[in-house]
């Protein structure tokens, strides 16, 4: 039994079992008073040249306490015999998010599916309960007609309108409207952070509101090297978003603790949040090359940027195909690891520390 968060160290669930739920959210549903941590399943990704399983499904997580977390099994299971479903192991199904929509009854989600040279795009499921079954909407479904890369789902508390908020990859930030039932996008759309090519642009948007103000918090891109986190705020969905600069306090080594932010949780009933983040690079050598990745990336584009890197949504001969042909994966993720902290407000700004360790007390 845990009675603390430990930012950082492997995390077990009840069963003793390391907790495999990355590129994660946690969802608290109302209906019954339950935390649900869910993420891509890692356990058979073991990485080298001859691993060609790059996700085993959405694993889901329960808790009362956001301490001790209950195996729920797979809510969106792979489907390992079929090579033309976009949740075959061997395309990268990555960072699952589920909204539930009042209007409809359902929980909606929505899965971002990278198939190598094949365009990137959405997968759109929905269920009658959380924990599934989940049947598709779209299997393979381009929004705006665009790739969209990392991502995420929010919903305006006053209106209840949803929005879906995706890296272009890899050159500009995208927010568009959803439809009413949250399956698709209505073709209301913004664009954020332009013409900002790797390792600047940004990536891995998770989204949070404070007082009526909405806040992303964003990375660069350098592959599963960590690098400084910005932070924007914005008063309308298709507005200006002004960066705020890093929200991490003292990252003396520009890495974001050594993670990567992929969720915000509001904790119900008060005004405090959690930070939440993936450690991918947990060990060993990729430990010591978080330190000096973007670095090198950063010096080595700088004044490089052009248009190039521009338009990188794919051929249509290949957009939004699958290759129905087994790839190989050689990053070991099932060893990621994760940091939960607490995020708080300084002179109007969000502000993250590092704590070794912390109880959801120190809110109180």
């Amino acid at each position: 039994m845990y009675n603390s968060i430990r930012p950082g160290k492997v995390w077990l669930d009840t069963k003793g079992e390391p907790i495999q739920a990355h590129g994660f959210s946690v969802f608290y549903n109302e209906k019954d008073k339950t935390y649900y941590w869910y993420g891509e399943n890692k356990e058979k990704t073991k990485g080298g040249v001859f691993n060609k399983v790059w996700h085993w499904g959405v694993r889901c997580y329960a808790s009362k306490d956001l301490y001790n977390w209950e195996d729920k099994g797979l809510i969106i299971p792979p489907q390992p015999d079929d090579l033309k479903s976009p949740l075959h192991p061997t395309y990268q199904m990555d960072r699952p998010h589920i909204l539930y929509c009042e209007k409809t009854g359902k929980y909606v989600a929505w899965l971002k599916i990278m198939c190598g040279t094949t365009s990137q795009f959405m997968s759109v499921m929905q269920a009658d309960d959380f924990l599934g079954p989940y049947e598709f909407v779209h299997k393979i479904y381009k929004p705006l007609e665009m790739d969209t890369g990392d991502f995420a789902l929010a919903i305006d508390a006053k209106t209840k309108k949803a929005y879906f908020i995706f890296d272009r990859p890899h050159f500009e930030l995208i927010t568009a409207t959803l439809t009413d039932d949250y399956t698709s996008v209505t073709g209301e759309y913004s664009a954020h952070y332009t013409d900002m090519y790797p390792p600047f642009s940004r990536e891995a948007p998770a989204y949070f509101e404070h007082n009526g103000k909405h806040y992303l918090i964003t990375s660069g891109t350098s592959s599963y090297y960590p690098n400084p986190s910005q932070v924007c705020v914005f008063n309308d969905w298709h507005g200006e978003y002004s960066d705020l600069g890093d929200p991490c306090i003292d990252d003396k080594d520009g890495t974001s603790f050594y993670g990567q932010f992929t969720c915000v949780l509001k904790l119900p009933g008060t005004d405090k949040y959690i930070a939440m983040a993936d450690r991918w690079k947990p060990t060993g050598f990729g430990k010591w090359m978080t330190r000096h990745y973007y670095k090198m990336v950063k010096k080595a584009m700088s004044g490089k940027q052009g248009e190039r890197f521009k338009n990188p949504d794919k051929s249509p001969k290949t957009a939004g195909k699958l290759p129905e042909k087994l790839m190989t994966h050689t990053e070991n993720t099932s060893i990621a690891r994760y940091v939960w902290l607490p995020l708080e407000f300084e002179n109007g700004k969000p502000a993250i520390r590092w704590r070794d360790e912390w109880k959801l007390e120190y809110f109180k």
